[in-house]
């Protein structure tokens, strides 16, 4: 992985530890250790103020890895062994949110956005005071120069629109900035806090924290523990695998194999029933006169209808997700198996809470350091073919335009004549555009695919390729596969 920053390699380092104690059955003992390791006596902390801080948070990092969040802690003398204890004997989710803040990591950011710089020449005009609405602004005596109560400050931004040197600059909290639906704020402590009613787990907030702060709460070890008890466990590796590892796609499926899963259905499989299902639902509502209708396989994507724009759900395809299809045909093959889907994406945890076929969610950025802690060299592991070989268009969901190729592809000629539109990054303008969308019923296409990470799945918050690379491999194993609609065999394709 061609790590962008130090906290991805951290995050990624406690997770490997973790499974490899685990492997070794040394988990409750050894855990108890690994702040210390993190953090040995006299080493240089990056970016605390001690080792002991820094082992604190790398201690309360350990929780989400084990499906807990900061709530559980009701005592601060309870080691971690206790928690991973209680974490192996766990069988079933307990936890409703997807997200958690690490409070002892998020620590450092500013706590008003606004600031006065030297750039302040002390003018007579004072616009800046002047404009306050709660009189924040006073005048150094002596220089003249303006400061900004902090206690007082509101963050209304009006002195910055005013100031006629620029001198007071705005200075932003990541994961707010990053938040486009504005789910992140600050708590009486000044900690950030996570508004589930607001969130769509879009995951932006995840990689923009600085500090490392926030977490998703792992099932790594609720599946591990499956395994371990002897349950049939089956993958459902995303489409944007293809993206992600260094190895060729079969030695990823079996290194899947040897961690202990006992099949592998791609979701590509799933993918082609929601191809099918998708392009008859479209030519049924344009029958019908329905202006414009949208994918739906994107989970982001439907938080954002459900939570802030109701007006778009009469424009929502009612088609199952490529993970809701593969889920049943796991289901249906294996009975009495654990289903766990695999991806980059933090809102497949959410769509999975509404989905009794799926047991669990874990993400790439989870299982490298999964394969990390079996010791498992990907570029040597024995290869493993899935059972079911799914058109080229289906691995192509993992990325932009790639669910309106597949439609299009599937229907032929029958979708002369409707314009296909695309959406891949959720910010604040492109979900402005939606809501007027919604409002007005107004849009030049009458096909809208949705796709809340920019370029695709392919770049999810937990992808573990970065972006490019990711994007690159990707294009370069849908090159290779030449089953396509256009040669496939009739049973995929719409009867006449």
């Amino acid at each position: 992985m061609a790590f962008t920053n130090n906290v991805m390699i951290v995050r990624h380092k406690l997770l490997a530890s973790l499974v490899a104690l685990w492997k070794e059955n040394q988990l409750i003992e050894k855990i108890d250790r690994i702040p210390l390791e993190f953090s040995p006596r006299r080493s240089q902390p990056v970016g605390r103020c001690c080792i002991h801080k820094e082992r604190a948070v790398t201690k309360y990092k350990l929780l989400p890895l084990l499906g807990w969040d900061m709530t559980d802690e009701t005592d601060e003398l309870t080691p971690l062994s206790e928690y991973a204890r209680k974490a192996l004997e766990r069988r079933s989710k307990i936890k409703n949110n997807i997200l958690c803040v690490i409070d002892e990591a998020c620590s450092s950011c500013v706590q008003v956005n606004y600031e006065v710089s030297n750039l302040c020449r002390g003018c007579v005009a004072r616009s800046c005071y002047m404009n306050c609405p709660k009189g924040a602004v006073h005048f150094d005596k002596k220089t003249g120069q303006a400061r900004i109560d902090h206690d007082t400050c509101i963050s209304c931004g009006l002195c910055h629109k005013s100031c006629p040197y620029h001198a007071i600059v705005y200075i932003p909290v990541p994961c707010e900035e990053a938040c486009p639906v504005k789910a992140i704020s600050k708590t009486e402590h000044n900690i950030e806090h996570i508004n589930e009613d607001k969130c769509i787990y879009c995951g932006k907030c995840l990689n923009a924290c600085p500090f490392g702060a926030i977490f998703e709460i792992s099932q790594v070890f609720d599946v591990l523990e499956a395994i371990r008890r002897g349950e049939e466990v089956i993958a459902l590796p995303a489409p944007s695998v293809l993206g992600q590892f260094k190895a060729s796609i079969d030695q990823v499926y079996g290194a899947l194999k040897q961690i202990g899963f006992k099949d592998v259905i791609e979701v590509a499989e799933g993918a082609m029933h929601t191809t099918s299902n998708e392009g008859k639902e479209l030519l049924e509502k344009l029958a019908e006169g329905q202006k414009f209708m949208t994918t739906s396989c994107c989970p982001s994507y439907i938080e954002l209808v459900n939570k802030h724009i109701p007006d778009m759900k009469k424009y929502v395809s009612s088609t199952g997700s490529p993970m809701y299809y593969a889920a049943r045909i796991a289901r249906q093959k294996y009975p009495n198996a654990k289903i766990v889907f695999i991806g980059p994406c933090i809102a497949k945890r959410k769509e999975a809470e509404r989905d009794e076929c799926v047991d669990y969610v874990l993400t790439f950025e989870e299982l490298h350091p999964m394969f990390q802690g079996f010791g498992i060299e990907l570029e040597q592991a024995n290869p493993y073919k899935v059972a079911y070989e799914s058109v080229c268009e289906a691995h192509g969901f993992a990325q932009a335009g790639g669910v309106a190729g597949a439609v299009k592809a599937y229907l032929g000629p029958k979708a002369d004549g409707i314009k296909m539109l695309q959406f891949s990054d959720f910010n604040k303008k492109n979900i402005g555009v939606l809501r007027a969308y919604a409002k007005t019923g107004k849009v030049d296409a009458q096909f809208i695919e949705m796709m809340a990470c920019e370029g695709g799945c392919v770049t999810g918050p937990s992808a573990y390729n970065d972006p490019m690379s990711g994007k690159r491999q990707l294009n370069q194993d849908l090159l290779k596969r030449t089953l396509k609609y256009e040669n496939s065999n009739e049973m995929y394709k719409e009867e006449e």
